[in-house]
């Protein structure tokens, strides 16, 4: 039997935020961990042997330019939208939250019932704040846009230190847009 071997390309970049591993297929983005590699070996190998049959991580500054520049721009406030192609495993349901995730405007926030309403489940709030916690490219599908439904910042990955940074980096973006 002839196991095909999956390239996974990795970079580690430093950000406002801390240091971030970005990690791509092929097809396109699929991880997007806070922390650096060394940090997230562990939990990364187990996400590789349950998606791929026999997965190889190689170092590719070159690979993921492109995204750590985005990203870059990003933090310092002049990219408001990115243009990264992804490559996400999840289920349905899942993938329908990260993609109206999407749709949530550069500056502002939604609760999590908006969220579920705007996917046509609005009595599934809860299972879209445990969709919303596994997103696995967090910053390029916005999750840290989604607040509680009385404007506290609640559950956030990389902590709501990260989610308060993220949102401030936006909304003085804007600021100074307007």
């Amino acid at each position: 039997m002839c196991q095909i071997k999956t390239l996974l390309y990795y970079e580690e970049m430093e950000s406002v935020i801390g240091p971030l591993t970005i990690i791509a297929t092929e097809n396109g983005i699929c991880r997007l961990d806070f922390g650096s590699m060394e940090d997230n070996l562990p939990s990364l190998r187990s996400w590789m042997a349950k998606h791929f049959i026999k997965g190889e991580l190689i170092h590719s500054p070159e690979y993921l330019a492109d995204a750590v520049q985005q990203l870059n721009a990003y933090f310092a406030g002049n990219l408001h939208e990115f243009n990264i192609r992804y490559d996400l495993f999840g289920t349905a349901f899942q993938k329908k939250v990260w993609n109206q995730l999407t749709s949530i405007p550069y500056g502002l926030t939604c609760s999590y019932k908006e969220v579920a309403q705007g996917i046509g489940a609005p009595k599934a709030v809860r299972a879209v704040g445990s969709a919303n916690n596994q997103n696995p490219v967090p910053v390029f599908i916005p999750c840290h846009r989604v607040i509680g439904s009385n404007g506290a910042l609640v559950g956030y990955g990389g902590g709501l230190d990260k989610k308060e940074i993220l949102l401030s980096i936006e909304q003085n973006s804007c600021k100074k847009t307007s």
